[in-house]
């Protein structure tokens, strides 16, 4: 039986209590406890940063010696002196060109998830729409060897996709960390050591989302 939806549950009083934007940020905590994706020193590619738990997060831990960057059609409320922020659509076809200056990034971290529709199939198109982006821009702008994290919504597509995004990575992982609701059908897909230049998923990918 899927549980109610309880608003003021114990992460998100926990995140109030932490100085945390959302109680995402124990998403993101988990995850790096769990694969120790984030490091300090590192170049962080934050997508679907708003408001900024995920850049809370990767800007503590990438340090003064490190850059993050988050991009989001919303604003993002936070700030930091190792940080910078766009308010674009990462389906924007002039991003690439936007983020290319800061050069090849250590790790892209995606907490995107599309604008719900209530119909789940469609969410779930929408949400392997916006992983596909991801996955695009991973292949422009991140480092050999470089890592990535991405919410996607599951389906009867996700063994796919991770079987596609495979391709690309030595090792990938799927995980669904404590501080997701239990009625949320999000998980996450961790990609360790980017293969570049090794091999190209995109006809794959396509097929997931036609």
């Amino acid at each position: 039986m899927v549980k109610p939806f309880v608003p003021n549950d114990y992460f998100a009083q926990k995140a109030k209590k932490a100085g945390l934007l959302a109680r995402s940020a124990f998403k993101l905590k988990a995850i790096n406890e769990k694969f120790g994706v984030l490091k300090p020193g590192q170049f962080v590619l934050d997508l679907g940063a708003a408001p900024g738990s995920w850049l809370q997060v990767a800007s503590g831990i990438a340090g003064s010696n490190g850059q993050v960057v988050g991009v989001d059609l919303s604003p993002m409320k936070f700030s930091a002196p190792n940080l910078k922020t766009f308010e674009m659509d990462i389906l924007d076809p002039g991003i690439i060109k936007t983020l290319e200056p800061f050069g090849q990034f250590d790790v892209i971290i995606s907490d995107l998830a599309p604008r719900t529709t209530g119909i789940k199939i469609r969410d779930q198109a929408l949400s392997l729409e916006l992983d596909q982006q991801v996955i695009n821009l991973a292949r422009n702008l991140l480092r050999p060897d470089g890592d990535v994290i991405i919410k996607i919504f599951q389906s009867p597509d996700t063994k796919r996709f991770v079987r596609a995004i495979g391709k690309m990575f030595k090792t990938v992982h799927t995980y669904k960390p404590p501080a997701s609701r239990d009625r949320s059908f999000e998980t996450y897909i961790i990609g360790l050591w980017y293969r570049y230049g090794e091999s190209n998923p995109d006809s794959q990918l396509e097929k997931l989302v036609s």
